[in-house]
């Protein structure tokens, strides 16, 4: 089976960068995997996109050696199952309150006797190769958002849940749980206080921990602080920020 690079990244100690797919279409995905990403997350709660729409863009990610992951919109066994089985190679489940909420979600992308993943890897097993049912299990990441006051109060319980691979912040919804109004790269004390707890107890209890950034320089301190992977932007902020810069150019030449 095609081996997870994220995964092989993390047992050398490096610290992997992730993009993020807010627009559902094929060829900006296929843009943006041929960016240099270590990995990819087509992100289905937030984003525009609906299930119909993961197929196009994982084919358009694995043109390249970019992991694809897909954020479901929400911890339900059907939706997850369905993303694995299209060929995700990570799942991001949002929203994860306590340690039982963090082992469904392990289970619905672990094949039996781990979990209870239905077998029927559709394209899955013709992206990730020969024994895909051996090694899925093994090669899949599952990572649990902590972004609500009960996530964070159960912290360590849900980072001690086995088979769970990561845990990754949400910071705008974290903010909410911290009553602070949410907003990128937040500074506020308690929120990188809150961050660095999260950071501790995933790594005592061996796993990883993800930040979702939105600037480069946030996300080098991120790395710096000892997360194992970062999101650094997205194809909209990407766009946007683009626009902005050349627009900006242009009036300040022509007045």
């Amino acid at each position: 089976m095609r081996k997870n690079k994220i995964k092989q990244m993390w047992q050398e100690g490096k610290s992997a960068t992730l993009g993020w797919l807010s627009i559902s279409h094929s060829f900006s995905a296929e843009m943006m995997a041929r960016q240099d990403f270590d990995a990819l997350c087509v992100d289905m709660q937030h984003g525009t996109g609906e299930l119909n729409n993961v197929l196009p863009m994982l084919q358009a990610i694995s043109q390249t050696d970019t992991v694809p992951i897909v954020r479901v919109a929400w911890n339900d066994p059907a939706a997850i199952m369905k993303a694995l089985d299209l060929g995700a190679y990570g799942i991001i489940v949002p929203l994860i309150n306590n340690a039982e909420e963090a082992a469904a979600a392990v289970a619905a992308c672990r094949y039996p006797p781990d979990g209870i993943r239905s077998s029927g890897p559709v394209r899955a097993m013709h992206y990730g190769g020969g024994n895909y049912f051996g090694y899925a299990n093994d090669e899949i990441i599952v990572m649990a958002m902590i972004e609500t006051k009960e996530g964070i109060e159960n912290l360590d319980a849900i980072c001690a849940t086995p088979g769970l691979d990561a845990v990754y912040i949400g910071p705008a919804d974290l903010s909410y749980a911290l009553g602070l109004p949410p907003k990128p790269d937040n500074t506020e004390p308690i929120h990188l206080e809150t961050c660095n707890k999260i950071l501790e107890a995933a790594h005592k209890h061996g796993i990883k921990a993800v930040m979702h950034c939105a600037s480069a320089d946030f996300a080098a301190g991120a790395v710096e602080r000892g997360f194992d992977m970062v999101m650094l932007t997205s194809d909209l902020h990407s766009m946007i920020a683009g626009v902005n810069a050349q627009l900006s150019a242009f009036k300040a030449k022509t007045g």
